[in-house]
Formats: C-alpha cells, sequence, structure tokens
C-alpha cells in the first residue's frame, strides 16, 4: 500500500514500477434531484479525484440503486454514458438494484481506476512556503453552491425541485482536457502537489491542503463567469472540472503554457504559509481567517449511540409461482435479474483498448500493456439483507466483490468502500452504520486485503423514511496473465459447483417478488469465504468459466452462465427450491475440460473447499426448461 485513507485516492504497488489509484465516490443527493447532471458530475469528481493522485483514468463502474425502472434510471444512465464517453475512459463494469426503499433516494455510486508510475504518485498536502496556488480549469460560477450543506447533508422532501440550483453542471469535453493537463504536470514535475475542487469547493480543497502549513488565498483573483459573486459564494462553489495546484515559483511559467496549450482558464490566487491557518482575502482586505485543523483533523467529533434492533424470527418460505421452470422465468424476467445490456450498452466499455473482459459476467479485466498482467475490477452493494442484519450486509458486500475479481482470474489486493446509510443521529440508523463497517472490516481481515480509500453518504433518508443500509465495496484484482482467464464454457466441460454455504430465502431475490422482506441471512462463515476466493483465483487458469452464484442463486446462476456462453447444461442436483433459488455466502459454478477434473478436485481439497460435481456442458435448456425461453424472460425490457 503506497496511499491509504487520507487523500483522494488509495494507490496500491503493483511491481515493476507501476502503481493502481482507486475510489468510489457517491452523488446521491444530486441525482435524486436532476439524476443527468446528478450522475454526470459524479463521474466528473471521481476521475479528479484519481488524477490528483499522478494517475492517468482508465476504467470506470458505477453502483445504481431506484425506486423502479424508469425516467429516473434512465437520465442517471445517460449522464453516466455522456460524461464518461465523452472523456475517454471505459465504463467496464458496475451493479444496479430496483427496490422500492429507493425511490425517492436514489443512490449513484462511481468507481474510478488508473494508473501511475510509482515515483509519481502525488499527494493534495501543500507543501513549501513561498510556493503559489494556480486554480486552472473551468471558471466559478453559482452552481453547485450549497450541494454539500444544502443536498449531502440533509433529508430530500418533496421540495427536492427547489434544490436545482445546487446540484453542479457538468462539461466532459472540459473534463477530458483537465485530465489531459493534470498528467502533463505531473509527468514533467511541474507540480510540488494537487488537488480537486470537490464538494464545498474552495473551501474544503484548501482546507484539506493547508492543514499542515497554512494557505492564503485571494478570492477577487478567481476566474469567473459570473462576475458579480460574494466570497463566500466564491468560496463554498462547487462548480465542476477545477483543480489546484501547488507551483514552485520557478515552474510558474511552463504550467502556465500547458494550461495555454489545451486552453484552460488559470490563475495565481495565493500562496503557501506557515502557521497552519487558512486565510481568505477579497482585493485586499482580510474576510476570513481560520486554524485550517479545525475543518480537518481537529474538527467537532461526534458520538454516536446506536440503538440495535431486535433480531426477526426466520421468515417463511415465499410463494413460489410453481414449477422450476416458472420460478426460473419469474425471476430472470425480474427488474433486478434481467439483462443490464439495454445500460451497459450505453458506455464506451473498449476506448483505451485495454478492455479484456467487457461488462455482463462478474469482474471486467484489463490489460496492463505491454506486459500480459491485468486487472479484474468489481463492484458490487448490498441494500435488503443490510437491512435484516447489517453486519451480514458489510461482509457479504466485500466478499461478493472479491468473488468476482476472482472469478475473472484475479487475486484481491485492494478495496474501497462507499457507504450509503440514513441520518446517523436516529439511534437505528448509528447502529446499522457500526455494525456494517464491522462487517466490512471483518471480511477484509479474512482476506488478508486491505480497504484503502472510500466515501461515506448519509442522511439518505427521504421525508423521514431511510433507505436500505447499503454499502457499495469496489475491488483491484492481479491478474497474472490476461491470456489464461475463465471465458465461457464448452460442450463437454464438467460442471462443477464450488462452496457450500448456509442458504435461505431471507433478504432473497425470490423474497422479494413472493414474499415480504423479514427474518435473517443465512450466517456467514468468515474462514470458508476466504477459502473460496483463494481457490477461485488461483484455479482461474485452469477453467473454462467461473461464475459467483449470488443474487436468485444457483438456478439463475446456471441460466446465466449458458446466456454468457452458448451451449446450455445437463445438471444433476435435486430440484429443491432452496437449493436452487436460495441465497447466502459463497458459492459458484465452474466448467472445466474434462481432462482437467482431477487437478481441480485435488487443488479444492487442498483449500478446504467444498467442490460438487453436478453435471455436463451441453444440450440446449438449463433445468429443463429451453434456452429460447431462458433468452426471452431475461432479455424483458427494463
Amino acid at each position: 500500500m503506497l496511499q491509504g485513507p487520507g487523500e483522494n485516492a488509495g494507490v496500491l504497488d503493483l511491481g515493476d514500477g507501476l502503481a493502481v489509484a482507486f475510489k468510489v465516490e457517491s452523488h446521491n443527493h444530486p441525482s435524486a434531484v436532476e439524476p443527468f447532471q446528478g450522475a454526470a458530475t459524479g463521474v466528473g469528481g471521481i476521475l479528479r479525484d484519481v488524477i490528483a493522485m499522478g494517475a492517468r483514468p482508465v476504467a470506470l463502474l458505477n453502483g445504481l440503486r431506484f425506486g423502479e425502472p424508469g425516467w429516473k434510471i434512465d437520465r442517471a444512465v445517460a449522464g453516466i454514458g455522456h460524461y464518461g464517453n465523452c472523456v475517454g475512459v471505459p465504463t467496464v463494469g458496475g451493479d444496479t438494484t430496483f427496490d422500492e426503499a429507493y425511490s425517492e433516494n436514489c443512490l449513484v455510486n462511481a468507481m474510478c481506476v488508473g494508473l501511475l508510475p510509482v515515483e509519481r504518485l502525488m499527494s493534495a498536502k501543500a507543501t513549501g512556503e513561498g510556493n503559489l496556488l494556480v486554480l486552472f480549469g473551468a471558471t466559478t460560477g453559482r452552481d453547485g453552491i450549497g450541494g454539500a450543506s444544502v443536498l449531502a447533508s440533509a433529508e430530500l422532501s418533496d421540495t427536492d425541485a427547489d434544490k436545482r440550483p445546487t446540484v453542479q453542471i457538468g462539461d466532459p469535453f472540459l473534463g477530458k482536457k483537465l485530465i489531459e493537463v493534470s498528467v502533463e504536470l505531473t509527468e514533467r514535475g511541474l507540480v510540488a502537489s494537487l488537488q480537486d475542487c470537490g464538494a464545498a469547493g474552495l473551501a474544503s480543497s484548501l482546507s484539506e491542503m493547508a492543514s499542515e502549513v497554512g494557505v492564503e488565498v485571494h478570492l477577487d483573483r478567481v476566474p469567473r463567469r459570473e462576475e458579480v459573486m460574494e466570497p463566500w459564494e466564491i468560496m463554498i462553489s462547487e462548480s465542476q472540472e477545477r483543480m489546484v495546484a501547488v507551483v514552485r515559483p520557478g515552474f510558474l511559467e511552463a504550467v502556465q503554457a500547458v494550461c495555454d496549450r489545451w486552453e484552460l482558464h488559470h490563475a495565481v490566487i495565493g500562496k503557501v504559509t506557515d502557521g497552519g491557518v487558512l486565510r481568505c482575502l477579497w482585493h485586499g482586505e482580510e474576510v476570513g481567517a481560520i486554524p485550517a485543523r479545525f475543518l480537518t483533523d481537529d474538527c467537532p467529533r461526534y458520538v454516536i449511540t446506536g440503538t440495535p434492533r431486535t433480531p426477526q424470527p426466520l421468515a417463511p418460505t415465499p410463494n413460489l409461482p410453481g414449477d422450476t421452470a416458472a420460478t426460473l422465468l419469474a425471476l430472470l424476467a425480474s427488474p433486478n435479474l434481467c439483462s443490464r445490456g439495454p445500460l451497459f450498452e450505453q458506455y464506451d466499455h473498449i476506448v483505451g483498448s485495454r478492455t479484456v473482459r467487457r461488462p455482463g459476467l462478474d469482474g471486467a479485466i484489463l490489460r496492463l500493456r505491454p506486459d500480459t498482467k491485468g486487472l479484474a475490477l468489481s463492484l458490487d452493494g448490498t441494500g435488503r439483507t443490510g437491512r435484516l442484519d447489517p453486519f451480514y450486509g458489510g461482509a457479504s458486500a466485500i466478499f461478493e466483490a472479491a468473488r468476482n475479481v476472482a472469478c475473472a482470474g484475479g487475486e484481491p489486493i485492494g478495496f474501497t468502500d462507499g457507504l450509503n446509510f440514513g441520518n446517523p443521529e436516529k439511534g437505528e440508523i448509528a447502529w446499522e452504520l457500526q455494525q456494517s463497517i464491522e462487517g466490512l472490516a471483518q471480511a477484509a481481515e479474512a482476506l488478508e486485503v486491505p480497504i484503502v480509500s472510500g466515501n461515506v453518504s448519509l442522511y439518505n433518508e427521504s421525508n423521514g423514511r431511510a433507505l436500505h443500509p447499503t454499502p457499495y465495496v469496489g475491488c483491484v484484482g492481479i491478474v497474472a496473465d490476461v491470456r489464461h482467464v475463465p471465458g465461457k464454457w464448452h460442450a463437454g466441460d464438467a460442471l462443477f459447483l464450488a462452496g457450500a454455504p448456509g442458504l435461505r430465502f431471507d433478504g432473497s431475490e425470490a423474497q422479494a417478488l413472493w414474499g415480504t422482506l423479514s427474518g435473517q441471512p443465512a450466517p456467514l462463515d468468515l474462514t470458508a469465504e476466504a477459502a473460496l476466493i483463494h481457490f477461485l483465483w488461483r484455479s482461474a487458469p485452469t477453467l473454462s468459466l467461473a461464475h459467483d452464484a449470488a443474487e436468485g442463486g444457483l438456478g439463475v446462476a446456471l441460466a446465466e452462465a449458458a446466456l454468457w456462453s452458448g451451449p446450455g447444461c445437463h445438471v444433476d442436483v435435486p430440484l429443491d427450491t432452496l437449493a436452487l433459488f436460495g441465497e447466502g455466502g459463497g458459492q459458484a459454478v465452474l466448467a472445466i475440460a474434462p481432462d482437467a477434473v482431477a487437478g481441480l478436485e485435488s487443488a479444492a481439497a487442498a483449500a478446504g473447499v467444498p467442490l460438487h460435481r453436478i453435471g455436463t456442458v451441453g444440450g440446449d435448456g438449463v433445468l429443463g426448461v429451453p434456452l429460447t425461453a431462458v433468452r426471452a424472460a431475461w432479455e424483458t425490457p427494463l
């Protein structure tokens, strides 16, 4: 780990002088008020967090939670596609879930991954008394004023439309220029530090930069698109596509030349001082001064007292629609399990020529050119199960993200988390937050993989009602050789089920369709979960296919694997509804050539992972249902 929590993004050493920077961040309330710009500027913001570390962005992922299909998610997806496509960074994965709990307060979490040479790692902390503060990028206006205070730190209500002026407006083409300028400035060593202007604008950015030294800023020197602005408006404006750099005086002319060549506005707005004070001037007159640490490390701390919920009794079995075929087709046609093609096909997922594995099944894979090593990436979240048991919700988010990376052939090396919760001033919400964090921590410790960055989004409530506690977890993994990763199964392959977790319908997709959210998820065995993930990535080079069995259980996983691959499968498993459609801890469907079966079984035994042969690849059906019917159900329009 080269950089952990505390900077704009976490950074891990990949070896051979290369590092990866990554982070997930939310833009929930702006997206609830204005979905297109809220989601688009969420992408822009996370891109700037990664370039502030000295990295070039190479991939985007997103986690979306909405009440139902419709215009809100359509506009959010359009905003994500617009920004990512225009800026030229591929969107390679994500997670989309519909639940009535998110109907008024949607979630839009964006994750960015970037690459950089180890020696180019940047910091947002200002250094060097007398060094200059250079603001470059877009001009500053009133768009976004109050974004952090009016939106992010307040519950939503029926008057949301009145908050539209606080939603920022994005310009992805300007964002692209900002990326290129920032990368060039860091490559040439022209800046001592770099900071994104995000939530709370210059107020937040400068306080973070000044916390260990001090800065003096002349607000009248900030390039503005609206001349008549008050100093406080300039200070907290969240206008997009802006960066602040600390520049040594001798390099100022070179920095200005780079900005001029890319036609970016720029200005020297202040300097680094000593004493740790953030001092604001307006035409030479001091209009504000405060020790910067009061806004960062020494800011008020709140002690929140959690109120645990009484565990619910186990829920009754949902009233499933009939036989196995009817249940499978209904699940595949449901909004949470049907094809996500109509969403991710709006994203460019191959720009940059690194994408080895595109969206559609488990983790994405990027090649680390010119080497044959790669990165496996995923972003996954939990919700309903977290409502029933927030510890389970946090832990299972870690394990599912790691399984998706392992199924793509990646060894998990780092996590980033986005924690989306209600009002923590309420005892039950505080308890949910505490328990989810503990679940995240224990799962990461079981895997011996660090959480290096993240974001917390609170007050996700509308009219006093909180959404499900929803931790999103992004995972990055190393792929030893992108030429040898699981792909599609082939006729004649042997089929196995790895893992044997406890299964229940409580919190499952089946319960969401045919019951009422209630009960308790099956307990997690943290040691068994970690063993399965290690077994998956170590065995991946020998497998034809590996697919995590998660939402919808084993039956849906088999159908998804067949739709991804082409041929159907013949399975010999009990047609027990809980075994086929129950959900719980980790299990994965594996396909392997017959001559490699003995090696796989030996590896599973050595790892202590249950491995059961369940059938053979071939035919034109799944669980007795013709593939034509399976595909028709799965392609039900959102």
